[in-house]
């Protein structure tokens, strides 16, 4: 088989995408595998097509490598690829759905509420905002509902913070979340599944010199401090873990995922998002955890590209 590597596109986190593509093309030719690599555009659908026995694995973050898209394509294609369903992709990448599908399920989540920019300019802004300082508190977190990498995110602790947040996230996308902020030690857990179920991995313990885990932080080499397995008392690493798994199962995703979480002052793993693409850049989380467990960038990419090919 072929292993075409898809990485790029246009989305606002492409070079973070081009950076996690190339290293793992790398990881599976150190393996003995023979890959393509290929940029999100015309071009992608031909080479696909005139491929031999092709498996895809998508390296895309955000836009149309997370949203459900891409991978919507390659399922009628019958095209196989490593990573969760277009279906699932959907519904983990939206914060405003993923949440409370995860909530219902029993798993603690921060409280949320999702608000359209339209709704501010139908109703009026400052009565809503006043609202959601009520139901939610301060500090909170804005976010865009479909955007990685905390692009458009930020941090309000107090009303008047509150109209600058909105606006840098509707900036990223038409809808915006409101979140209850948790405050502890933020971890994320990555969850496995080459065959055998899903599996984590030792969680990462995520400690930013600026205090915040923003863009900077994330790809800045030297900028952030990782520590895995994180440094938290054995019950509430399992916890966490557990909590992954769960989160993998609820949202549907398949092969590869991680799950963000914030372990608050109490010690209680608190569920803040799911990524179906996690990020396999020189400063990313998921690569850290395979370290972590004794397992290679292109052992685990070969192991999935075998298991897509064969679920196909």
């Amino acid at each position: 088989m072929t292993v075409i590597v898809i990485a790029g596109g246009l989305s606002h986190e492409r070079d973070v995408s081009l950076r996690s593509g190339r290293r793992v093309a790398k990881a599976l030719q150190e393996v003995g595998r023979e890959v393509i690599e290929a940029d999100l555009n015309s071009e992608l659908l031909p080479l696909i097509r005139r491929t031999v026995n092709p498996v895809v694995v998508p390296m895309l973050h955000g836009g149309l490598g997370e949203n459900g898209a891409l991978r919507e394509v390659l399922e009628v294609l019958r095209v196989p690829f490593v990573g969760s369903t277009g279906a699932a992709s959907r519904v983990t990448f939206d914060k405003s759905i993923a949440t409370p599908a995860v909530r219902f399920n029993g798993i603690r989540t921060p409280q949320q509420k999702a608000l359209p920019s339209d709704i501010f300019r139908e109703l009026g802004a400052p009565m809503i905002m006043a609202a959601l300082g009520e139901a939610i508190g301060y500090p909170a977190m804005v976010k865009p509902t479909r955007s990685g990498s905390a692009l458009g995110a930020s941090k309000v602790n107090s009303p008047d913070e509150l109209p600058n947040a909105l606006v840098s996230a509707y900036a990223y996308g038409p809808v915006a979340v409101v979140e209850e902020f948790i405050t502890g030690r933020e971890i994320a857990v990555t969850v496995l599944d080459d065959g055998s179920g899903p599996r984590a991995l030792p969680p990462v313990e995520i400690r930013p010199q600026s205090g915040i885990y923003d863009y900077e932080a994330r790809y800045t080499a030297g900028a952030t401090r990782f520590l895995t397995p994180a440094e938290l008392p054995a019950d509430t690493l399992t916890a966490a873990q557990e909590m992954a798994v769960s989160v993998h199962r609820v949202l549907g995703m398949r092969h590869l995922s991680r799950t963000d979480i914030i372990v608050d002052e109490s010690g209680e793993p608190v569920f803040i998002e799911g990524n179906v693409a996690p990020g396999m850049t020189e400063t990313s989380l998921a690569p850290l955890a395979f370290e972590a467990a004794g397992l290679s960038l292109g052992a685990v990419f070969a192991s999935l590209v075998d298991l897509a090919s064969a679920e196909q």
